[in-house]
C-alpha cells in the first residue's frame, strides 16, 4: 500500500462538481444564461423531484485552523438578524424567478457555525423561507452543529421546523491536536449533544472526524474512533485533512508543515480507521463517508439514488440546488454560480435587489457527459457507457490512461464498464482524474487542489 500511496499521492480535485470551480468558463458565462438554465431545470424537475436548498451561515466565535470554509469570526451576535433578512430576501428573488413555490426536498444549514445563531433567529430564518416554499413529502432537513454550543433549544426549535438530521464536527479527541487546530471540545460535550439530538427524535445523527491533522498519531485516530463508536452515530464522515494554506490564508498557518503526518502515516491512519468502522458495522458508501445500514444514506447507495454535490453526499438526487448566503454555490444541473465571498458586498447587492452572483459556468454537452461519469464513480464506484449518450470521443484515450490503475488492482475495466475495486476505493479521486478533460487539457501552473491521498 505504501508504494501505491507514493505513486498516486498527487494533486487533484475532490469533485464536488464537474467542471471544478477553477475551470469554470467565465468568458461564456452571463447572469442571464444562469437564470434561463435555472428556470428550465426548475420547471423540468420541481414537481417530480423538488429542489435542494443550502443556506450558508458564516459566523463563528473563533477560528478553527483546519477549516477551509468561508467564515467571519466575531462574538457580536447583532450580526444575526441583518444576515437573516438578506438570506430571506435572496430566496424571494429566486421565488420570483420561478413564479411558483419551490418544493424543498432537502435543506441544509452549513457554515461557519449555524448554531452561532440563536434558536429563535433560526426559527425566523426558516419561517421566512417557507413563506415562499413548500416542504416535499419525506423531505430531509439537516444542519451542522457545534457540540460546544448546540443547545436543547436549538435541537427542539429545528425539530419543530421538521429537521431530522444533525451532523456534529468532532475532528479528534486528543488535547494536543485540539489545541493545534483551535477546536477544543471534550468528549462529554459530544456525548451531551448526541444524546439530546436522539431525545428530540432526530432520525440521523452524524459525526465528522478528520485524519492527517497536525500532531495526530495513529493512536489518536484509534482513540477517537473508539470513542465515536461508543456513541454509535448513524453516519460518520472520515475526512482527510486538506492542507491548502495558499488558498485559505492565515487560518491554516497555525502550525508548521513538519507537524503534519507524512502521506504514508496519513494513509495508515485511514486504513486503520476504516477497518475499525467496518468492524463496528459501518458501510463505506462513498469517498470519506460511512453509514449504518439503517441510515438513508446507505439505502440511497443501495437503490442508486445517492448523489454528490456542493453539500457533499446526500440521498436526494435533485436537479436544482440553490445556495443562499455569502459564497454559496448553486447548481441548475446545466449551470453553476457562486455568490460573492465578501459579507458586506453580499448584503449590499441583495438589499439592492440584485442576485449576489460573481462567477459561474454554463455546462457544455461534453461537460454534462463527463459530469455523469465522475458522479457515477464518486457515488457508486463504477461507471459505464452502455448508453450511447455516455460515450465521448476522448474515451478510448481515457481508457489507455487508466490502464495502469487496472494493473495496480485499483479498477477493473470491462468492454463498456469500469469498476473501482475495494483496494481502489481510497484512490477514487485518481480514477476520476483522467476523465477530467478540462484539467487534462490545461494543467494548472500553480497548486489549486489538495493531495489525493
Amino acid at each position: 500500500m505504501s508504494t501505491l500511496i507514493s505513486k498516486y499521492n498527487v494533486v487533484g480535485p475532490r469533485y464536488t462538481s464537474y467542471p471544478t470551480v477553477p475551470y469554470w468558463d467565465q468568458e461564456s458565462f452571463s447572469l442571464r444564461a444562469w437564470k434561463e438554465t435555472l428556470q428550465k431545470s426548475f420547471h423540468e424537475s420541481n414537481t417530480s423531484k423538488g429542489i435542494s436548498l443550502y443556506i450558508h451561515l458564516p459566523f463563528c466565535e473563533s477560528m478553527c485552523t483546519f477549516c477551509g470554509c468561508n467564515k467571519r469570526i466575531t462574538k457580536n451576535h447583532d450580526v444575526e438578524m441583518p444576515y437573516i433578512k438578506s438570506v430571506i430576501k435572496e430566496f424571494i428573488m429566486y421565488y420570483e424567478l420561478f413564479k411558483e413555490k419551490p418544493k424543498i426536498q432537502q435543506l441544509h444549514l452549513g457554515g461557519g457555525t449555524p448554531t452561532f445563531f440563536s434558536s429563535e433567529n433560526l426559527r425566523l430564518l426558516l419561517s421566512g423561507i417557507f413563506t415562499v416554499a413548500l416542504k416535499a413529502k419525506n423531505c430531509e432537513l439537516s444542519f451542522e452543529g457545534h457540540p460546544n454550543n448546540t443547545t436543547k433549544e436549538h435541537l427542539k426549535t429545528l425539530s419543530d421546523q421538521g429537521f431530522n438530521r444533525v451532523c456534529y464536527g468532532v475532528q479528534d479527541y486528543n488535547d494536543i491536536v485540539q489545541k493545534a487546530i483551535n477546536r477544543v471540545q471534550p468528549y462529554e460535550n459530544v456525548l451531551r449533544a448526541t444524546t439530546e439530538a436522539r431525545a428530540e427524535n432526530y432520525a440521523s445523527v452524524g459525526h465528522d472526524i478528520i485524519y492527517g491533522l497536525p500532531f495526530q498519531t495513529q493512536d489518536d485516530v484509534i482513540n477517537t474512533i473508539n470513542k465515536t463508536i461508543t456513541l454509535y452515530p448513524d453516519r460518520i464522515a472520515f475526512y482527510s485533512y486538506a492542507h491548502v494554506p495558499w488558498m485559505k490564508g492565515n487560518g491554516q498557518r497555525g502550525f508548521k508543515e513538519q507537524n503534519l503526518p507524512t502521506a504514508n502515516q496519513k494513509r495508515l491512519q485511514y486504513e486503520i480507521g476504516k477497518e475499525m468502522l467496518v468492524n463496528a458495522g459501518y458501510v463505506e458508501i462513498g469517498m470519506d463517508h460511512f453509514a449504518l445500514k439503517t441510515d438513508n444514506l446507505y439505502v440511497a447507495q443501495q437503490n442508486g439514488s445517492l448523489h454528490r454535490n456542493f453539500m457533499g453526499y446526500n440521498s436526494s438526487k435533485t436537479q436544482v440546488m440553490i445556495g443562499l448566503g455569502v459564497s454559496a454555490i448553486s447548481d441548475s444541473w446545466y449551470s453553476f454560480v457562486q455568490n460573492v465571498k465578501n459579507l458586506e458586498t453580499y448584503q449590499n447587492l441583495v438589499n439592492d435587489n440584485i442576485l449576489p452572483v460573481f462567477r459561474g459556468h454554463i455546462l457544455t454537452q461534453e461537460d454534462l457527459i463527463i459530469r455523469k461519469h465522475i458522479l457515477n464513480l464518486m457515488c457508486t464506484f463504477e461507471t459505464s457507457w452502455t448508453d450511447d449518450d455516455l460515450f465521448f470521443p476522448e474515451l478510448p484515450g481515457v481508457l489507455i490512461k487508466i490502464k495502469e490503475l487496472e494493473n495496480d488492482g485499483l479498477i477493473e475495466i470491462g468492454s463498456k464498464k469500469i469498476i473501482v475495486t475495494e483496494k481502489g476505493r481510497p484512490f477514487v479521486r485518481n480514477v476520476c482524474l483522467p476523465f477530467d478533460l478540462r484539467l487534462q487539457r490545461k494543467k494548472p501552473k500553480t497548486q489549486l487542489f489538495s493531495m489525493t491521498v
